[in-house]
């Protein structure tokens, strides 16, 4: 395989473990300063200059894109697309995680778990707004931060609302968020590649220090996850449409909180606390989605009108728990069962005989319309109980809280 890194940093802890990985697997690899490339635009042949001469080819791509160069890194990166090279993230994977906003919006949607977090504009919706993530203390983030900057954690609600409002006549947009106390200044940090788990750490706060990140001060210890931590971390990554990242998960008493889906994130935290080879784990990835690529599902789509692929659950009191995928009747619908995803794990090609559960989720392919009727007709939402409001006089400051601000928050992208 010949593989390009697209990073700054040639002397980066991360991308010297990926040059050596690859020459340990016998790759041609090379670093590319992402900013020295020239995108060239012409009808139906794309292409890229580095230094004012052409690349050649290449078997794939890893973009470790920081985020203080995001628009030119990803221009870079879609451009590779354009010319059928194989990428470790794409371009709208790396942007749809690097805005915390963008992100968070593409995780509600699916059932994953997440500080209840909210984001507004105007002055007068800043006190509404801590009340609805349940008060004081809260966290507030900019909507770009990396490796904790930006991220503040506020006691009071005179505090909080100065710092929204500071930052906001700076025309910065910051989001508000639910403080999960019981995290404990801890977090969990998951290396997904593809779709495995292939290594996780946990990393706690020093000192009166909220921000556990490592390049805070945090310390770390390997970790086994649980199923449904690893669920959460996969089906993270695939929502922001990555193949490789760090999931950054809170411990919280309903189970893991979604912090932060990063695309380029550093290895020698993780290696260093696990002993694991993640660089190696990524570049083998790579090596065999450049042999054995995917099919392209939304390419087959086209060749028959009124099929498609789309996801099922089967929730509590369905008719279809307990019957075997034979005798469910789906492809008597002309449903096919792609994989069935059950309690974290992921069944290919499931068995005929094999009978359906509560909380399964099928990938199936076939035709739209009968799929369309095994969703269950939407429940109107019901309303949160409207809470009261907070006065000043009523907030209570815990007792080893100060009155000012902690900066704080989860490790970024490297800026490479």
């Amino acid at each position: 395989m010949k593989l390009a890194i697209l990073s700054r940093e040639p002397k980066n802890y991360s991308t010297l473990r990926f040059v050596e990985a690859c020459k340990n697997r016998e790759h041609d690899v090379r670093v590319f300063n992402t900013l020295k490339f020239s995108i060239d635009l012409e009808s139906d042949y794309p292409d890229l200059l580095y230094r004012r001469k052409p690349i050649g080819s290449y078997d794939a791509v890893l973009p470790r894109v920081g985020a203080s160069v995001t628009y030119f890194g990803t221009a870079v990166v879609r451009q590779f697309q354009q010319m059928d090279v194989f990428c470790a993230n794409s371009a709208d994977g790396i942007l749809n995680s690097r805005d915390k906003l963008r992100s968070l919006q593409l995780l509600s949607r699916h059932n994953i778990g997440m500080p209840l977090t909210t984001f507004v504009r105007e002055k007068k919706d800043i006190l509404p707004a801590i009340e609805r993530v349940g008060g004081v203390p809260v966290v507030i983030k900019l909507l770009e931060g990396t490796q904790g900057i930006g991220v503040l954690l506020a006691h009071t609600l005179d505090v909080a609302t100065s710092i929204i409002e500071l930052l906001q006549s700076q025309k910065q947009n910051v989001l508000i968020q639910k403080f999960v106390s019981e995290s404990k200044g801890k977090d969990i940090r998951a290396i997904v590649v593809g779709d495995e788990v292939v290594a996780a750490m946990r990393r706690v706060a020093q000192g009166q220090e909220f921000r556990s990140n490592v390049h805070r001060g945090g310390t770390t210890e390997p970790v086994e996850l649980e199923d449904a931590y690893k669920e959460t971390a996969i089906r993270a990554t695939r929502l922001m449409k990555l193949h490789v990242a760090g999931v950054d998960m809170l411990e919280s008493k309903d189970g893991p909180q979604v912090m932060e889906v990063n695309s380029s994130p550093g290895m020698e935290g993780i290696e260093t606390c696990t002993k694991i080879d993640v660089a190696g784990a990524i570049v083998d990835y790579i090596a065999a989605r450049v042999d054995y690529p995917e099919i392209d599902f939304h390419q087959r789509l086209t060749v028959s009108k009124g099929h498609g692929v789309a996801e099922i659950n089967i929730p509590e009191g369905s008719e279809y728990v307990g019957k075997s995928l034979i005798n469910s009747g789906l492809s008597d619908k002309g449903i096919n069962v792609l994989t069935l995803h059950r309690n974290g794990k992921v069944i290919p090609n499931p068995k005929s005989v094999r009978s359906l559960e509560a909380n399964d989720r099928l990938l199936c392919f076939g035709r739209i319309e009968s799929m369309k009727e095994l969703v269950p007709e939407k429940t109107r939402r019901r309303r949160r109980p409207k809470l009261k409001k907070i006065k000043k006089s009523e907030v209570v400051v815990p007792p080893d809280a100060s009155d000012g601000a902690d900066v704080a928050g989860a490790v970024g992208d490297e800026d490479t």
